[in-house]
């Protein structure tokens, strides 16, 4: 989810559902000073091959709505964005939500739901996204290795 609101971060901040490739680098670059510009056009790289972003004509485009990603106080996105690959909780999420014409971020708070009132937050991530897609029954077979790999890392 990092990926994602670092990407969102400067359209909300900006107000505005497009950006030119420089508004975008600014703001991550000199304005928030997360990272240098290169890091910023590798953000950019990074997040049209997830399908984050659309590029037309020069001006960035959100695939998603930036709207309902919640940004938190203090955020500041780590090195691992540059290091990741698909985040294959991420990729279950959408497959739920997708199922149940929910948002992502209705499927996130039913999964902090589940591991909070449920296992009195003791569970990963990962675990509560497998057992909402379990209860909704949605597909996720595909993803068990790849989610066991992940728990390494930061989850969803």
């Amino acid at each position: 989810m990092a990926l994602r609101t670092a990407v969102a971060a400067p359209f909300r901040h900006m107000h505005r559902d497009r950006l030119r490739r420089p508004e975008f680098i600014y703001f991550l670059a000199i304005d928030r000073r997360w990272m240098n510009r290169d890091q910023a056009g590798s953000l950019i790289t990074i997040a049209l091959r997830e399908g984050l972003l659309q590029e037309e004509g020069g001006v960035l485009v959100p695939s998603f709505n930036p709207a309902e990603v919640e940004i938190p106080l203090g955020f500041r996105p780590s090195e691992d964005i540059f290091l990741q690959g698909e985040n294959y909780c991420d990729t279950l999420m959408v497959r739920i939500a997708e199922a149940r014409g929910m948002s992502q971020q209705e499927v996130a708070a039913e999964i902090h739901s589940i591991i909070s009132e449920q296992f009195d937050g003791r569970l990963l991530p990962e675990a509560g996204a497998v057992i909402l897609a379990r209860k909704y029954a949605v597909p996720f077979e595909d993803l068990i290795e790849k989610l066991r790999e992940s728990l390494s890392g930061s989850g969803c």
